[in-house]
């Protein structure tokens, strides 16, 4: 026997071209009852989800063809460059082509119009920052180097713990200047160059015996100082900046018999501290 429901169902579908939503309405049916009794029936033809685009998305595909970049195909069709990438992004340009090379040409003369006047304020700000800051600085007394030296360990050097006390200066960083500040504040304190022993902490792909040589021609170091390096195991996983010609790794100054040293370095800082908070209190 022939459901009644799904006979005016269909009828409204093939004869009248309503809609879902207008069956559901006319017959007081819900939803799913609704896709049930019209399985198999097509919808009109006017109810499909308008297609307007596709004109566009093969557009931008000629275009594509043609050389052009994304942002010229986002102007040309009117739509959002993040579009117009979604559909092209499988179309690389071709880096032979002469027009993607004139292209970039022209990106490169743009980039450098718009950030040329920006450097020039930005180098020379820089310049008159560094000026302002020699003429403050000026030379450097020997209590200047007691402080600074003092500061540059507290913050860089071994320092000792509640469960080790540390009996000697141990200081390590790859910075040529601030170990070249270091080793002025030793000698401040009667430590020259020829006391401390010397190492390097450095990746085990370098040229470790160059850097050690490079290390000695910037700080007027004496090689017979200088202990066995510290290799640290390469992981080709990781991504490494400090790498190359400029890669010396870090330099280890190790100062024995100072914990003397290590006291007035742990008494200046004391004092700064307390300093600091009187006039923080005025």
């Amino acid at each position: 026997m022939t459901d009644p429901l799904a006979a005016e169902a269909r009828r409204l579908r093939v004869d009248e071209q309503l809609s879902v939503a207008e069956i559901r309405a006319r017959l007081g049916i819900g939803r799913d009852r609704v896709y049930a009794l019209l399985r198999g029936i097509p919808p009109p033809e006017w109810t499909r989800r308008p297609r307007a685009r596709d004109d566009a998305r093969a557009e931008a595909l000629r275009l594509r063809a043609m050389g052009r970049s994304v942002n010229e195909i986002a102007v040309r069709l009117g739509v959002a460059k993040s579009t117009a990438y979604q559909w092209v992004r499988h179309l690389p340009l071709d880096p032979d082509d002469a027009s993607a090379e004139r292209r970039r040409e022209h990106s490169k003369v743009m980039t450098e119009a718009r950030w040329s006047a920006y450097r020039e304020s930005r180098d020379a700000a820089q310049a008159a920052e560094h000026a302002r800051a020699a003429v403050m600085v000026g030379g450097l007394s020997e209590r200047d180097l007691l402080m600074l030296g003092a500061a540059i360990y507290w913050c860089e050097g071994a320092k000792s713990k509640p469960w080790r006390s540390q009996g000697r200066l141990e200081f390590v960083n790859s910075d040529p200047g601030l170990l070249a500040l270091f080793l002025a504040f030793l000698a401040c304190c009667g430590i020259e160059r020829d006391l401390p022993a010397y190492r390097l902490l450095i990746h085990e792909s370098a040229d470790v015996a160059a850097a050690e040589r490079w290390w000695v021609e910037r700080l007027a170091l004496p090689p017979a100082r200088f202990g066995r390096a510290t290799l640290k195991r390469h992981n080709p996983a990781t991504v490494r900046r400090n790498n190359g010609a400029d890669y010396h790794g870090c330099l280890v100054i190790t100062v024995p018999r100072s914990r003397w040293l290590y006291w007035r370095i742990e008494g200046v800082m004391a004092e700064v501290g307390r300093a600091v908070e009187q006039a923080r209190d005025e």
